[in-house]
C-alpha cells in the first residue's frame, strides 16, 4: 500500500462518517435558521379611498435586535410607528431608529401601540386578502435578518386585543 492508495473502510466506517455529515449540516443549518419569529400577523382593512392603515403582529427575536424598516407592494410609504400618551392627549410618531426587540421577549404591535403603518395605499384592501410585507430586523451582531410576512386582512372593526372567552 502506498501513500496515494485511497484508505479502505468498512461498512462501519463508512456509516459513522455518513452520521457525522449529517448531524454538521444539521447544525450548519439550525444556525441558519431566523433568529426572529412573526407570529399571529394581520392588516386591518380599509375603505375605498383610505391612504393608510396599520400591520399588526407579535415580534419575537431570540437574540435581541431591532425591526428597523418595512415595506410592501401595497404602500407607497411604510414606516415603524408607536401611539403613545403626551399629556392627555393620544398622539402617534415614526420611530425612525426602529422598534427594539429585547432578546426572548415578545413585542406586541397593536392599534394604539406599536404598529407598522402602511401609507400611501395604492388599492383598498378587502377582508379575506392577504398583504405581503417586508420587515428588516437588525440583530444584536448588525446582521440584518428579511422576514416576508403574509398578513390577512381584517375587519375595520377588529378591537385593539383580540379577547378569547
Amino acid at each position: 500500500m502506498t501513500p496515494y492508495d485511497p484508505p479502505i473502510h468498512n461498512p462501519k466506517e463508512i456509516l459513522m462518517m455518513r452520521h457525522s455529515l449529517f448531524m454538521l449540516a444539521a447544525l450548519v443549518a439550525l444556525g441558519a435558521q431566523a433568529q426572529t419569529t412573526v407570529a399571529e400577523p394581520w392588516v386591518r382593512g380599509t375603505v375605498a379611498q383610505q391612504m393608510a392603515t396599520g400591520m399588526f403582529a407579535k415580534i419575537t427575536s431570540a437574540k435581541g435586535g431591532r425591526l428597523v424598516s418595512a415595506s410592501s407592494p401595497v404602500a407607497g410609504v411604510v414606516e415603524i410607528h408607536e401611539m403613545a400618551m403626551e399629556g392627555n392627549t393620544m398622539k402617534m410618531r415614526a420611530l425612525p431608529a426602529g422598534l427594539d426587540l429585547p432578546a426572548g421577549k415578545a413585542v406586541n404591535l397593536k392599534p394604539g401601540g406599536y404598529h407598522v403603518m402602511l401609507m400611501d395605499l395604492k388599492q383598498q384592501l378587502k377582508v379575506g386578502e392577504t398583504v405581503a410585507v417586508t420587515l428588516v430586523i437588525e440583530r444584536a451582531d448588525k446582521a440584518r435578518e428579511t422576514i416576508e410576512v403574509k398578513a390577512p386582512v381584517k375587519a375595520l372593526s377588529t378591537p385593539a386585543t383580540d379577547h378569547k372567552h
